[in-house]
């Protein structure tokens, strides 16, 4: 198994944020996005890996391209609002989007190594 700690794509757009500040700014994403749990796993989305990539323009406008465990999941539609509200609490963030995707298809391999150790996944 990969023990390297779970990583998501942030894509700067642009910005003009440094490397620090973008660095500050993308923990506290990642913090956000840590607070949305899907209601039938007791793990986080960032956790599961359903985060696949976020974007951050130069004037921290956010993009967010996420996926679900499953296409039927019950909270599908409900999902990105969850992560949208989320986002917005994170101080300086502009507009937040939200997409749904589906390629590639979530796998549990995605998982980091700690939600697996919550799921009893070894």
């Amino acid at each position: 198994m990969n023990a390297e700690p779970l990583k998501i794509e942030v894509v700067p757009q642009g910005t003009a944020l440094s490397p620090e500040e973008l660095d500050a700014f993308t923990q506290k994403l990642v913090t956000a996005m840590k607070t949305v749990f899907d209601p039938e796993i007791p793990v986080d989305i960032y956790e599961l890996g359903l985060i696949y990539k976020v974007d951050v323009a130069d004037n921290k406008d956010v993009a967010v391209d996420m996926t679900l465990t499953a296409p039927g999941c019950p909270v599908a539609g409900e999902m990105p609002e969850m992560v949208k509200s989320a986002l917005q609490t994170v101080d300086g963030i502009g507009e937040v989007v939200v997409n749904m995707v589906f390629d590639p298809p979530w796998t549990p391999e995605r998982m980091s190594e700690e939600a697996k150790l919550e799921l009893n996944m070894f």
